[in-house]
């Protein structure tokens, strides 16, 4: 299978994409048509393995990879899990939770980034390419941490790591600023993650930045879900998910159900829908945002724009206004016409927002409907969970839990549903301890040891550990020296 940019220019393979990260005309890669699973593939899934079922599901899109190669770097990747990589846990009759946080950085972007560094490892033999990679990675909290666990001492790889300073939760800024490995760079940033992701697109799209790597033996890709090879395996958990109620005889055959996912830069919930178009019988997609809710009014009135105000929010990691994989959303929307992308991309660079028909969205993208919650909503959502079903949400999660039972009121709605978790709650102990008993513990690891006697939930080991590690990464630098900051990581002359 080839690829294809949404802004129109030429196909590549499945590992030049990976490889490239985003297109030469800026654009994001999407598959140049979308395989099909059937009823049956479905049912012969039952029986597999997570492993198993990514190495199917995968190997439809990356078709110049061989399906034992694929196994083999599905079972490296989820040996790092602490059990399945994405079990489904009953709540009651018609909810479900996803649990997308069992891997080594507790985050759902494991696993994509456990993967990842396999497919680009074998991407590099398969073209031939003779210099080592650059990663470059802007974070709103768990991309980064679960990058450097990806990628750290892999040969022939340097990684660097963007993040606003201010704009994570203190235990997931200790994550990334304890890293090792000797080819991890972390850099804080006084901005917020729209400004980082800005600097990296930016450094992707330089000629010139190009040419200085070039010559410093590097070529440039990205563990962001800009990249296929990030976002081609959380296809996978959809589906699985889907396999697993199929065979616990909880929906039939052929049953629609609901997914709701708390979204940021909408690369999580963009891969339900290609799932869905791979033939999953999936009824809504429901996108949860908080109050930087830009998704929600574009799925609203189709308008998106920027031009608000960014709020700092108790879920950090979806503090984002611009969300990049929206543009392979648009590209559907307007029946794969770049030249519409690319019209609808030059208003949001230069006027910061853009508009499509809302009945057009209604009309080709019926699956979508679109919530936020604000910072009240998000806390008493954990409070009322843990009290109701004795089942510790984190931040986020609780943002997607809020958006559905709004979605409840306004349908009534008994379509089963299953809510992604993204992120264990310890890793915003201080928002979920305050959300369950009211107190308010500014320090992060006492936080962590309340919140475990508050709830008698277990603390992650990741968690425990932090508490001894020294910070290794301390620089943080404005927005406007981003680029000569990363330079000075490999050659002060740049």
């Amino acid at each position: 299978m080839d690829y294809i940019s949404t802004r129109g220019g030429s196909a590549v393979s499945a590992g030049a994409a990976i490889l490239k990260g985003i297109a030469e005309d800026g654009g994001l890669y999407v598959p140049s048509f979308f395989p099909k699973l059937e009823l049956e593939d479905l049912r012969n899934m039952i029986s597999m393995d997570y492993a198993e079922r990514a190495a199917l599901i995968i190997g439809q899109f990356l078709t110049d990879y061989s399906e034992a190669e694929l196994l083999d770097y599905a079972r490296k990747a989820y040996a790092r899990f602490d059990g399945e990589p994405a079990p489904v846990v009953g709540v009651d009759d018609t909810t479900y939770i996803m649990e997308l946080f069992h891997g080594p950085t507790l985050a759902f972007k494991d696993i994509a980034l456990t993967l990842l560094p396999h497919l680009m490892g074998a991407a590099h033999r398969k073209c031939g390419s003779d210099k080592k990679t650059l990663i470059l990675v802007a974070t709103s909290g768990d991309t980064g941490k679960a990058a450097i666990e990806g990628f750290k001492n892999v040969e022939g790889t340097e990684i660097v790591v963007i993040y606003p300073s201010e704009g994570v939760s203190d235990l997931q800024k200790l994550q990334m600023q304890t890293s090792d490995g000797n080819n991890v760079h972390v850099l804080g940033i006084r901005g917020n993650f729209d400004d980082a992701q800005t600097a990296v697109k930016r450094i992707f799209n330089s000629k010139e930045a190009n040419e200085k790597f070039n010559k410093l033996g590097y070529s440039l890709s990205s563990a962001n879900s800009i990249n296929w090879g990030r976002l081609v395996p959380q296809i996978v958990y959809y589906v699985s998910a889907y396999v697993d109620m199929l065979g616990c005889d909880e929906i039939d055959e052929g049953e629609a159900i609901n997914f709701v996912v708390p979204t940021g830069n909408f690369g999580d919930i963009l891969a339900g829908y290609y799932a869905k178009r791979m033939g999953l019988p999936v009824n809504k997609l429901i996108v949860a945002s908080n109050v930087n809710n830009v998704l929600t009014d574009f799925f609203t009135d189709g308008v998106y724009d920027t031009n608000r105000p960014f709020h700092k929010t108790v879920s950090p990691s979806m503090d984002i206004l611009v969300s990049s994989n929206l543009e392979r959303l648009l590209f559907e929307l307007y029946d794969r016409d770049a030249e519409k992308v690319r019209e609808l991309m030059d208003s949001l660079k230069e006027e910061g927002e853009y508009s499509v028909d809302i009945d057009r969205i209604y009309e080709v993208l019926p699956e979508f409907t679109a919530y936020s919650t604000d910072e009240n909503g998000t806390c008493a959502t954990i409070d009322n969970f843990f009290e109701t079903n004795d089942y510790l949400l984190d931040t986020h999660t609780a943002v997607a839990v809020n958006a559905y039972n709004d979605y409840l009121t306004e349908t009534g709605d008994n379509t089963k549903t299953v809510v992604l978790s993204t992120a264990s709650p310890y890793k915003f102990a201080h928002d979920v301890y305050e959300s369950v008993s009211g107190n308010d513990e500014p320090d992060a690891f006492k936080a962590v040891k309340k919140l475990h006697s508050y709830t008698m939930t277990d603390i992650p080991a990741q968690i425990k550990e932090l508490e001894y590690l020294d910070p290794i990464h301390t620089g943080v630098v404005d927005v406007k020296d981003i680029e000569e900051a990363i330079f000075a990581f490999f050659n002060k002359d740049c």
